[in-house]
């Protein structure tokens, strides 16, 4: 994948600065999970789980301690990581609506197509993209699809299905694996043979179903955790959240820690053996992929970047599933490999605070394309190279699906998580702050202490200046604006009442 004098004088020009490799654009591969915890790889510290390939990528490159979802649900998190802009931008949500086609052309994947790199998607996408979503479409358009804007296409519509052959393009690789996860492994192989036979770089971005439930592990990994009991972490269980606001019981989190079977010892076992299960399943995948870089002869030019659209709570504070913002339901694994980094910045771990805008930023800036002025995102690549120890101070999290009950608008720094629930039905809307650097499993709620913590201004003024962000940004449509409003910690709850049930 050679490209010409002039190629990489103009690339040089238009101020590309990872022309490390004798003047080549890397290809990148993007792997994406769906419902991933951070705890759930052996390279992050948990010594129960078997990954191994995705161990690879980590002890290779970086590992993000302290990387978190804008959004920690799926469609809205797809949407921030293919934009690099925030929920209230992108404009994408369940409840909310599906992407405009203005925002979707300045994605990662259409901005890296048009910069001559031939790009393939598999997977979940989890959104639809219409030309004007204010005409309709349905608040969970998924069949609206944008097949055509990529080279190599196996997506699926909605969640998709384990099953391989009931996915329409998926379809052709049930005989070799019925399982999905391998399905999209062997699609990528593919794709990268394709690839290497043409002058372009590539962008190969597989969005695993796995391990979202429904629990359907390939039973070909049945004897991999048969005999293994997992450990639990040290914020487990219902005792583990009475500290905690009142609003966090009031959505499906909360019933789903005894629906799903956290409650008993077996039944934790039972869950977290075929949680992982799934996971490995992904490894398998991601080996797959690897292995054919290597092959290929093209690993020494291909960067990785491993991650997962939202967190898992497995128990946590009594709770299940994903969507709110205490650490284990948004904060999620990242690890970025550029091979042509050197040695001495590679197998390392950084604490700086990351998010999942970041992703489109980090990869236009591997492209050398350049990130759009307006992202929310930035490129991870000066920390990845060792020029930089952060490239952000601040992160919001947002959550705004769901129950009412849930509303919440956060800020999280590399010391601090301040969280802001607007609710007040029946109870006082709560604000939290947790010192992330010395209570990582959020344990302790500093502000209920007698007197006034000293970081509760400080992060009211990130707060603030993150919900002005929300005021000047949101987009016209899908029901954004009036959270700038819903927000405001000085606006009455009937007001925000009359306007929540005006959204409705």
């Amino acid at each position: 994948m050679k490209i010409t004098w002039l190629k990489w004088l103009l690339a040089c020009f238009s101020g590309s600065t990872l022309l490390m490799h004798a003047g080549e654009r890397p290809n990148i591969v993007f792997f994406f999970a769906d419902d991933q915890a951070y705890d759930t790889i052996g390279c992050y510290g948990n010594p129960d789980v078997k990954t191994p390939n995705m161990d690879r990528i980590g002890r290779s490159g970086l590992i993000f301690d302290r990387h978190y979802n804008t959004t920690a649900i799926c469609m809205a998190s797809r949407a921030n990581v293919m934009t690099g802009l925030l929920e209230y931008r992108t404009g994408c949500n369940f409840m909310h609506g599906p992407m405009a086609r203005s925002i979707w052309n300045e994605s990662y994947p259409l901005r890296l197509r048009r910069a001559g790199y031939r790009t393939a998607f598999g997977g979940k996408f989890g959104f639809g993209v219409l030309d004007d979503p204010r005409k309709g479409g349905g608040e969970n358009t998924y069949d609206n699809l944008p097949v055509d804007d990529f080279d190599f296409w196996v997506g699926g519509i909605g969640q998709t299905s384990y099953d391989t052959s009931k996915n329409k393009y998926l379809a052709p690789y049930a005989d070799r694996y019925p399982h999905s996860s391998r399905a999209y492994g062997a699609a990528g192989v593919d794709f990268i043979r394709e690839s290497v036979k043409t002058d372009q770089p590539f962008n190969l971005t597989l969005f695993f179903k796995a391990p979202h439930r429904p629990t359907t592990p390939d039973p070909a990994f049945d004897d991999v955790y048969r005999d293994t009991t997992f450990r639990k972490l040290p914020n487990y269980g219902r005792e583990a959240g009475e500290h905690l606001a009142p609003q966090h019981k009031l959505g499906r989190q909360y019933p789903r820690f005894e629906e799903w079977g956290y409650h008993t010892e077996e039944t934790y076992q039972a869950a977290l053996r075929t949680y992982n299960q799934q996971i490995y399943g992904i490894d398998v995948a991601v080996g797959m992929v690897l292995d054919e870089l290597e092959a290929q002869g093209i690993a020494d030019n291909t960067v990785i970047i491993y991650s997962s659209d939202n967190g898992f709570f497995n128990g946590s504070h009594g709770l299940g599933s994903k969507v709110l913002p205490y650490e284990e339901g948004s904060r999620v694994p990242l690890m970025i490999y550029d091979p042509r980094v050197p040695e001495a910045q590679r197998g390392r771990r950084t604490s700086a605070v990351s998010g999942n805008i970041d992703i489109a930023a980090t990869i236009m800036d591997l492209a050398g394309v350049g990130g759009r002025s307006n992202l929310d995102g930035q490129s991870l690549m000066p920390i990845v190279r060792g020029e930089k120890k952060a490239v952000r101070e601040t992160l919001p999290l947002i959550q705004v699906w769901g129950p009412a009950g849930t509303y919440a608008l956060s800020v999280v720094t590399e010391q601090y998580k301040y969280i802001y629930w607007c609710y007040g039905e029946g109870m006082e809307p709560q604000e939290e702050l947790f010192d992330i650097q010395f209570d990582p499993y959020e344990m302790r709620n500093l502000l209920q202490q007698p007197s006034e913590h000293p970081g509760l201004a400080i992060m009211r003024h990130h707060y603030d200046i993150e919900l002005q962000k929300w005021r000047d940004k949101a987009v016209p449509f899908n029901n954004y604006q009036p959270f700038g409003t819903v927000f405001d910690r000085s606006v009455s709850w009937e007001k925000k009442k009359e306007l929540l049930s005006r959204k409705k």
